[in-house]
């Protein structure tokens, strides 16, 4: 079931937010400082491929004042824009009632687009 979930959302919007996570990345990569941002870019763009199967959790202990301080600008640098994209595609899919489970994905990737430092993604254990 998780496969088809995928290719469904890989069609109907993941491919759109994956290419936005993979821009925010190369925009944070052209500075030496964006350099941690962007590699969570792409770190995050491989995991929105495939959000069927995977949970969002917090990572023991959370990380931090280096975790703040790089969610901080995470926020102010890629991170609005990006869970704002989740937010309106989750929105679009919620309007019908097949889109109904790509929205909860999109909802589910919201925390990890806005605030990334002190969240990753796992396999659900079946």
């Amino acid at each position: 079931m998780s496969l088809i979930g995928n290719l469904f959302f890989f069609v109907f919007g993941g491919f759109v937010i994956f290419v936005g996570y993979v821009i925010g990345g190369i925009v944070m990569c052209l500075t030496i400082v964006g350099i941690p941002l962007g590699f969570q870019c792409f770190k995050l763009a491989a995991g929105v491929l495939t959000p069927f199967g995977r949970e969002v959790v917090e990572t023991q202990p959370p990380g931090g004042a280096l975790a703040l301080i790089l969610n901080i600008i995470w926020i102010i640098l890629p991170g609005l824009e990006l869970a704002i994209m989740h937010l309106l595609l989750a929105l679009f899919f919620a309007l019908t009632v097949v889109g109904l489970p790509l929205a909860a994905q999109h909802m589910k990737l919201v925390p990890l687009a806005l605030l990334p430092f002190g969240h990753r993604i796992r396999e659900i254990r079946a």
